[in-house]
């Protein structure tokens, strides 16, 4: 019997010095990532390596947000320049289509809606841009959500049901809005009082006051019932019930403040942030949330084999060659060596569980992980 370092973080590869994003293809062979800068880079896996095969050059500022659509294998992407580019693959090239979005400050997130006939762009404006494609007139246009933000938009996600979006502003709040267009989304709007919350465009479903600080990522459960986000306050706030009374509790962290978060299942979240190492939650029988532990915490097992796959290969694998931290600096001891702030998951097979998902961070590096070989975790799987 082998006795192994069973790692949550499988793989990870160094692709710059610095990641503001990153994004997967829908067949996950390709992996498009901003190195700091006005360029998005793709990477494709040739021959158990990763080679940049294209450069999209259309923006004069940071890009802070990258999105692949799943269902359409379009890239949409905003920068510090107040732009948004939607790239089409046309051959051998990615031809850019400038998206009409009226901001008088940055853009700052952007997210395909899960139908991918939409988008929502946060920005410096205090502004939602809701875009979608106008066949009359062969390009991408916008609608507005004004006059609700106090400050910037950090961080949009969308509702499984294509038609709610969920916000988070430096103005500290979480916010829910219909984003229902006419011609766009099936059927008609419905009334909140009806049992459904959709709703006309722009019209807000709820506020939710639970942060006293900067608020950033947001994200829905994989039924669309609950959804969590974090505050720069050092803490996670977890909703069910959304609507006119909603079910709030949150939980503070010892460490630093957490960036993004993402559901693994209904019972499972990961938050990722300052603290370098992806922090796990989980909901007990009652529905009451807690901080379980550290990913990247270091797990002895008996085991006879090795995950590998062409895949993971080309990352370069990952056992136990991280950091060895100390007890008091726990959190900072992992595979990512700065801050993380994107948090994406991975392709599930149809009827299959999500169980891996990657990360990038101001270190350049983006990590797979997997929580396959977590045994205490798969119980919220």
């Amino acid at each position: 019997m082998i006795t192994l370092i069973e790692m949550a973080a499988i793989a990870f590869h160094q692709f710059a010095d610095c990641i503001t994003c990153h994004a997967w293809s829908p067949d996950q062979s390709m992996l498009a990532l901003c190195p700091n800068n006005n360029e998005v880079h793709i990477y494709k896996l040739v021959e158990e390596s990763w080679e940049r095969i294209h450069v999209l050059q259309k923006h004069d500022q940071i890009i802070v947000g990258i999105d692949w659509s799943k269902s359409s294998n379009r890239i949409v992407t905003v920068s510090h320049d107040r732009n948004s580019y939607v790239w089409n693959e046309e051959g051998s090239l990615w031809v850019p289509t400038l998206v009409i979005l009226r901001l008088n400050r940055a853009a700052l997130c952007v997210q395909w809606s899960p139908k991918g006939n939409k988008f929502a762009v946060g920005s410096g404006a205090k502004t939602v841009c809701i875009c979608y494609y106008e066949q009359e007139n062969n390009w991408w246009v916008s609608k507005l959500i004004r006059k609700r933000h106090d400050s910037s938009v950090t961080s949009v996600a969308w509702h499984p049901n294509n038609v709610l979006i969920a916000t988070t502003s430096t103005d500290g709040k979480c916010r829910v809005f219909s984003t229902f267009i006419k011609g766009v989304d099936a059927g008609k709007p419905k009334k909140s009082g009806s049992g459904s919350l959709d709703a006309k465009f722009g019209e807000q479903i709820v506020q939710l006051d639970l942060s006293y600080c900067w608020a950033f990522g947001v994200k829905w459960s994989p039924s669309g019932n609950s959804l969590a986000y974090v505050g720069h306050n050092s803490m996670i706030y977890f909703v069910d019930q959304i609507g006119p009374s909603p079910l709030a509790q949150s939980v503070t962290l010892r460490d630093l403040p957490l960036r993004d978060v993402m559901f693994v299942s209904e019972k499972l979240v990961i938050g990722a942030g300052f603290d370098c190492n992806p922090m796990v939650f989980a909901a007990d029988g009652t529905g009451l949330w807690s901080f379980v532990r550290y990913l990247d915490e270091k797990k002895t097992t008996s085991s006879s084999g090795r995950y590998g796959s062409q895949f993971t290969e080309a990352f370069g694998k990952f056992y136990g060659s991280s950091k060895q931290g100390t007890s008091n600096d726990k959190g900072r001891a992992g595979v990512h060596d700065n801050c993380i702030t994107c948090i994406v998951p991975l392709k599930k097979s149809e009827g299959t569980k999500l169980t891996s998902f990657s990360t990038s961070g101001l270190d350049g590096k983006v990590v797979i992980w997997d929580l396959k070989s977590q045994e205490d975790l798969l119980e919220y799987l």
